[in-house]
C-alpha cells in the first residue's frame, strides 16, 4: 500500500513520534511505501509532499513540533476541496490516509471518510479535550511545563508580595489548568468550564495574603467572568471558525489589584506549552498510536481512530471522537476547590 501520513492543526509535542512508529512498523513489518503530505490538508488539498521513509524519521522522537509542518486549513471551506483531495489522492496513488490532528483535522477525516476516502485518525490535541479518549499526547508535556513555571513563580510572587496570574491553555477546557494547578500548587484555579466570580476570587487572594504567602492564580485562556465575555484579541476567525483567545490573564491581574490593593503581574506562558521535547509519557503513547494506526490501515479498518482506554490502546469511530468535547467534570473542579485561597 502506498500510505500518505499528515499532521493537523496546532502543533505538540509528540506529533514526530506518531509519525517515526507510523513510518518505522509500516515498511519493516508490511512492507508500505509513504508519503508524507506537508501541512495539514493543504497537503493533500495542494498536492505538497515529502519523501517519507526510515531516513527520514531517525532521530526525531526526541524533537518537538512535526517534520511535516501544519496548518488549519478546512477543505470544506474552499470551493472544490474536496474534490481537488481526491483527485491529488488517486494522481498520487495513495490508498489511504492516517490524519493526526484534533477536533477540526479529525473532524475533516470523518466527512472525508463518508465520502469514500480510507483514513484512520490519531487523536492530537494538547487540551486533552477529545472524546473517546482518555488522554492525548502532548498534554502531559504542557502540564510539565505550566508546573515548572508555577514552581518558579511561587518563589517570586513571595519575595515581592504580589500576585501572579498565570494564562494557560484551554479554549473549552480546563484540563491543563485543572492538572497544572494543582500539581503547582495554585491556589485559585479558574477554567471555560464555570464561569468566576472576580469579586470571589479576590476574596481567595486577600485570604492567600493573610498566610504571608504570596498568591498564584492559574486561568484557562478560555475562561470567562460571570458578567462578561470571552476576552479576545480580535474578532477574527480561523477556517473552522474559532476566535484568537487571549488576554483574560491580564484583565484578570488588573482587577485584582484593583480589588485587593496588590500589586498583580501576568505570565502568558502561550506557546511555550507547546514546544520543546516531549516527556515520556507522551512520546510512549504517542508511539503506541502510531503502532496501532498502521495496523488498522494494514487491515484495512478506516474510519477509526486509536485512542487510549485505561491502559489499552483501542479503535473507536471517528465520529465517536469528534461528536462532543470531553471537559472537565464538575466534580474534578470541586476536588481542586479545598485548595483555593489557602
Amino acid at each position: 500500500m502506498r500510505i500518505g501520513v499528515l499532521t493537523g492543526g496546532g502543533d505538540c509535542p509528540g506529533l514526530n513520534a506518531v509519525i517515526r512508529a507510523v513510518v518505522r512498523k509500516g515498511i519493516s513489518t508490511y512492507g508500505h511505501e509513504f508519503v508524507g503530505f506537508r501541512d495539514g490538508w493543504r497537503g493533500p488539498l495542494e498536492g505538497i509532499t515529502r519523501e517519507l521513509g526510515i531516513a527520514q524519521v531517525r532521530g526525531i522522537l526526541p524533537r518537538g513540533g512535526t517534520i511535516l509542518g501544519s496548518s488549519r486549513t478546512n477543505p470544506f471551506k474552499i470551493d472544490g476541496g474536496v474534490e481537488k483531495i481526491k483527485s491529488n489522492l488517486a494522481d498520487l496513488g495513495i490508498d489511504a490516509l492516517v490524519a493526526i490532528g484534533g477536533e477540526d483535522t479529525l473532524g475533516v477525516a470523518a466527512k472525508l471518510t463518508d465520502l469514500g476516502v480510507n483514513v484512520v485518525g490519531v487523536p492530537k490535541t494538547i487540551d486533552n479535550d477529545l472524546g473517546a479518549t482518555d488522554y492525548t499526547f502532548g498534554f502531559d508535556t504542557a502540564v510539565n511545563i505550566a508546573m515548572e513555571a508555577i514552581d518558579r513563580l511561587h518563589t517570586t510572587a513571595e519575595s515581592h508580595h504580589r500576585t501572579l496570574v498565570v494564562e494557560v491553555m484551554g479554549r473549552h477546557a480546563g484540563w491543563i489548568a485543572l492538572h497544572a494547578g494543582l500539581a503547582g500548587g495554585a491556589n485559585v484555579i479558574l477554567l471555560p468550564e464555570r464561569q468566576f466570580d472576580v469579586e470571589q476570587v479576590a476574596g481567595y487572594v486577600e485570604k492567600r495574603f493573610q498566610t504571608q504567602y504570596a498568591p498564584i492564580v492559574v486561568v484557562a485562556e478560555g475562561a470567562q467572568p460571570l458578567d462578561g465575555q470571552m476576552v479576545l484579541h480580535n474578532q477574527e476567525l480561523d477556517a473552522f471558525g474559532h476566535v484568537r483567545l487571549g488576554g483574560i490573564g491580564q484583565w484578570l491581574a488588573e482587577q485584582l489589584e484593583s480589588k485587593t490593593g496588590k500589586e498583580a503581574r501576568t505570565v502568558v506562558l502561550g506557546h511555550i506549552q507547546r514546544g520543546g521535547t516531549p516527556t515520556a509519557f507522551d512520546r510512549v503513547l504517542a508511539t503506541r498510536f502510531g503502532l496501532q494506526a498502521i495496523d488498522a490501515v494494514h487491515e484495512g479498518d478506516f474510519g477509526k481512530m486509536v485512542a487510549l482506554q485505561g491502559t489499552d490502546i483501542v479503535r473507536v469511530p471517528l465520529a465517536d471522537a469528534t461528536r462532543e468535547l470531553k471537559t472537565v467534570p464538575v466534580e474534578r473542579y470541586t476536588e481542586a476547590e479545598v485548595f483555593f485561597g489557602s
